[in-house]
């Protein structure tokens, strides 16, 4: 299929240097770069917080008794 589309020169550079490097066409050049775009990134790992119940109690309505207990008074 003929197509007429417009490449800003930053596209323009790296069609020009995958030809020249791998020595292709033109479509072959856009093919593959479109490709590449086309290729989804892999789906990050969810952050997952892992707690342990350690047997500690503090209350920490009262920041000055937290305090406190952190300096062992």
């Amino acid at each position: 299929m003929r197509t007429t589309v417009s490449f800003d020169q930053d596209v323009l550079a790296e069609i020009a240097r995958l030809r020249r490097d791998k020595g292709v066409g033109m479509s072959e050049a856009v093919n593959t770069l479109l490709r590449r775009g086309l290729v989804r990134a892999e789906e990050p790992t969810p952050y997952l917080h892992r707690s342990s119940d350690i047997g500690l109690v503090v209350d920490v309505s009262d920041v000055a008794d937290v305090l406190d207990l952190l300096d062992g008074a």
